[in-house]
């Protein structure tokens, strides 16, 4: 038996080094073609298949479903921010809502402008206090319940303004925060005063929603919908349902990496819906929205060719990377702006395919107590840090002050990482300070990277942190 098992050990890791060798001949003969201002990247850095071929127990599960369910039950626990839909408040009184709008919609002790550069002064915000709406809150306000039928950006204050800090980069809304997405649970706390925007709060935030994006239902309701079996799980960067004419609310909707719907069945329904037959495609069930803005649970098809799984993507670090990977090249979106992800939105998306929960900002992921977490201080020497990025494990979560990257493992005994990023800063061979721009889901060397010319990445480093 022990002879078997090395044996195939043998022929697993001999069928890595062939991938890898592989892939170095492929990007020889791509770099012919291939100029990139980012220090040290190579054509194969930008393969998954690179760092897998690397990775010599990549099929392990890391977590069994089992493990899975108790590690979000400990997150839960852990982290304030985070509340499980069914444990919201069934009403707040004045002063509770009331403390939840100054929390999320107060204006922020730094200055705003808009993109002509005009600040905004106090008259520009009596229009956005005022849709707040404080005039209606009662003595108790109670919770309504609500699915989500589009993906829709989640605000700060309910408004679609863009406006900006002081720094002026345009594609930073500071009023974006979050986004929500199709099929999730929401509780619905409170409605601006044209009735535009609901103030929502899903398991990770609080911010304002269009009311067009939600559909209102009973608790029980939406409840059952969130934890209904069987069901698919959207593993591509995005997949859609299938057209159908005449009915826009279902035809073609974008969905999201981490969309979980709940599954139906042909035997039940009939072969034929909205006109087409089932046999090749998925029957999902999607909310949408009747003309009161009620509840109404549809079925709806998406095709055996769009990037889906039944259940969630066994935790392993091949689904890890591969997962990364599908983001590659996509454009950086702060707070899901532009239809994309921020750096941790992208891990938030990635770990939904596997049914693992975290929160949504970097500050809450990096200093909160969920997974296995290696803290220093940033005044820890340069070295003493590299050393324990080079016992980081392919997955582990990288943090410095305001941003997480993806650890892929080390090329040339240099770390890589694979990250949602906008600034790329670094100093040339010849001493220069280069500042360049990455906007996007990239790879890059990990000690090359500065923020400033005083500091590089590397020295802000505070946590790296394990979903083990």
């Amino acid at each position: 038996m022990k002879q078997k098992q090395r044996l195939n050990s043998l022929l697993s890791r001999a069928l890595q080094l062939m991938t890898l060798c592989c892939i170095l001949l492929l990007s020889k003969a791509y770099s012919q073609t291939f100029s990139s201002d980012i220090p040290l990247l190579q054509p194969q850095h930008l393969t998954a298949e690179y760092w897998l071929a690397k990775v010599a127990d990549a099929d392990q599960v890391l977590l069994s479903v089992e493990q899975i369910n108790e590690f979000n039950r400990q997150t839960f626990l852990q982290q304030p921010e985070m509340l499980a839909i069914s444990e919201i408040p069934m009403s707040r009184s004045a002063s509770e809502l009331s403390a939840v709008l100054q929390k999320v919609s107060a204006p922020p002790g730094s200055a705003r402008f808009f993109a002509d550069g005009r600040q905004l002064g106090a008259a520009d915000w009596v229009p956005l206090l005022q849709q707040l709406n404080p005039e209606a809150i009662q003595a108790d306000n109670p919770t309504r319940f609500g699915l989500v039928t589009q993906r829709a950006l989640m605000r700060a204050v309910p408004s679609e303004l863009r406006v900006f800090n002081e720094a002026m980069a345009l594609d930073l809304n500071r009023f974006q925060e979050t986004a929500v997405f199709v099929g999730e649970p929401v509780a619905v706390l409170h409605q601006s005063l044209d009735g535009n925007w609901l103030l929502v709060q899903n398991y990770h935030y609080t911010g304002w929603v269009p009311t067009t994006a939600i559909a209102l239902g009973r608790r029980e309701q939406v409840l059952a919908y969130a934890d209904a079996k069987p069901f698919l799980v959207v593993t591509g960067a995005r997949a859609k349902t299938n057209f159908v004419p005449g009915q826009a609310a279902i035809s073609e909707l974008q969905l999201d990496m981490g969309v979980r719907l709940p599954l139906l069945d042909a035997a039940v329904l009939g072969h034929n819906i909205h006109g087409q037959n089932p046999h090749a495609s998925h029957i999902v069930q999607l909310p949408v929205r009747d003309a009161n803005g009620q509840l109404v649970l549809v079925p709806a098809l998406i095709g055996r060719n769009q990037d889906v799984s039944i259940g969630y993507l066994p935790y392993t670090t091949r689904n890890v990377v591969q997962q990364a990977f599908k983001y590659l090249g996509q454009r950086y979106g702060w707070g899901y702006d532009y239809n994309s992800v921020d750096c941790t939105g992208f891990l938030v998306d990635i770990f939904r395919t596997f049914g693992l929960l975290m929160p949504r900002n970097s500050g809450e992921q990096g200093y909160g107590g969920f997974g296995q977490n290696q803290r220093f201080d940033e005044s820890l020497p340069v070295a003493d840090k590299l050393a324990k990025v080079h016992n980081a494990k392919v997955g582990d979560f990288i943090y410095r002050p305001g941003h997480v990257m993806l650890y892929l493992g080390q090329s040339q005994g240099e770390p890589f990482v694979i990250h949602a990023v906008y600034d790329l800063a670094y100093y040339q061979a010849d001493g220069q300070f280069y500042r360049g721009t990455l906007n996007g889901v990239a790879v890059t060397p990990l000690t090359p990277l500065y923020l400033s010319e005083e500091q590089s990445y590397l020295q802000r480093l505070y946590n790296i942190k394990s979903l083990r």
